[in-house]
C-alpha cells in the first residue's frame, strides 16, 4: 500500500494508506486498533475497488485529535476526504469506524453514496429503552482498568473479539501479526477519551437521516457488540439491510475474510 500523510488546517498530521484502483472504498477501524488491520481486506479488495485506508486521529501515525468524540474525529475524517477524493465514497467501517461512518455521512460535508456497518452498534451501553449493549458500568471498568494497565488492558480488549470462536491459534498469530504488532500503541489520552465516549455515545436520533444504503455485518457470538444491537440497527436505517456471520465475534473481516470480502464487493 501506497502510504501519505494529510496536513489538518491547525498543522496535525493524519496518515492514510492508498492501494487499488476503482470506486473509491474508504475502511475505517476500530477502537485502539490502525489502518494496519485492514491489510488483508486490502489484499481481497483492492482488485475492484481504489482503497482509502487512514488511521484515526491518536491512531497508528495519525496525530490526536483536539477532540476525541465523534463529532470531532469525523470532523478530522471529512477534512481529509474533502482534500482527497471529489467524488461520492462508500465507507466500510468497523465498531468504531461504524459509528464515525454514520457520524460523517449525517455531518453531510461529503458525498457518501452507501455504508457497510461491521460489528457496529449505534448505543454501546445498556439503557432503559435499550436493551442491546453494554453495562455502562462494565465500560468504566474497562476504562479503569485502561488507565493503570494500558497495554495489557488492549490486548484483553482484541482478544474478546474472538471470544467463543472456534479460532485456531495460528490464525490468532497471524491475526496480531499484521493487525496489531505493525502499529504502535494508539495515544493514551485519545484512547481513553474514545472509550469514555462509549459510555455516553446514542446514534439512535440521526439513523432515521441516513437515507443511503447501508449493510449491516454482524458475527452471532460478538460479546462487545451483542448482534441484536446490528440487527436493531439495520431495522432502524430507512434502507438498512442485515448479514449475519455463525460462528464468528466482533470482526467478522478477520475472522472470515474471504466472506465478508464477497459481501462487501456485492454490496458496493
Amino acid at each position: 500500500m501506497k502510504s501519505a500523510s494529510f496536513q489538518q488546517p491547525d498543522g496535525r498530521q493524519l496518515a492514510w494508506y492508498e492501494v487499488g484502483q476503482g470506486r473509491p472504498l474508504v475502511l475505517l477501524h476500530g477502537w485502539a486498533m490502525s489502518a494496519a488491520v485492514f491489510s488483508e481486506m486490502a489484499a481481497l479488495l483492492s482488485s475492484y475497488f481504489r482503497l482509502l485506508i487512514p488511521d484515526l486521529p491518536g491512531h497508528g501515525a495519525s496525530s490526536p485529535s483536539p477532540q476525541n468524540d465523534l463529532a470531532g474525529v469525523s470532523t478530522d475524517l471529512a477534512c481529509w476526504l474533502e482534500a482527497t477524493e471529489k467524488g461520492p465514497v462508500s465507507l466500510v467501517g468497523w465498531s468504531l469506524g461504524g459509528m464515525l461512518s454514520l457520524e460523517v455521512t449525517h455531518q453531510n460535508r461529503v458525498p457518501v453514496d452507501r455504508l457497510v456497518l461491521v460489528g457496529t452498534t449505534p448505543r454501546f451501553t445498556l439503557s432503559d429503552d435499550w436493551a442491546f449493549g453494554l453495562p455502562a458500568a462494565q465500560v468504566r471498568a474497562l476504562a479503569r482498568n485502561l488507565e493503570r494497565h494500558f497495554e495489557a488492558t488492549l490486548v484483553d480488549f482484541f482478544a474478546l473479539s474472538f471470544a467463543g470462536e472456534k479460532i485456531s491459534k495460528e490464525r490468532l498469530r497471524t491475526i496480531r501479526t499484521f493487525a496489531v504488532k505493525q502499529s504502535p500503541l494508539p495515544d493514551h489520552a485519545a484512547a481513553l477519551a474514545l472509550l469514555n465516549l462509549l459510555a455516553s455515545q446514542d446514534q439512535r436520533t440521526i439513523l432515521s437521516e441516513i437515507h443511503q444504503p447501508v449493510l449491516v455485518l454482524h458475527g452471532d457470538l460478538d460479546q462487545i457488540a451483542p448482534v441484536s444491537a446490528g440487527r436493531a440497527l439495520a431495522e432502524m436505517l430507512p434502507q438498512g439491510s442485515f448479514y449475519g456471520f455463525s460462528g464468528v465475534g466482533h470482526g467478522p473481516f478477520l475472522s472470515q475474510p474471504q466472506e465478508t470480502a464477497a459481501r462487501i464487493r456485492e454490496f458496493c
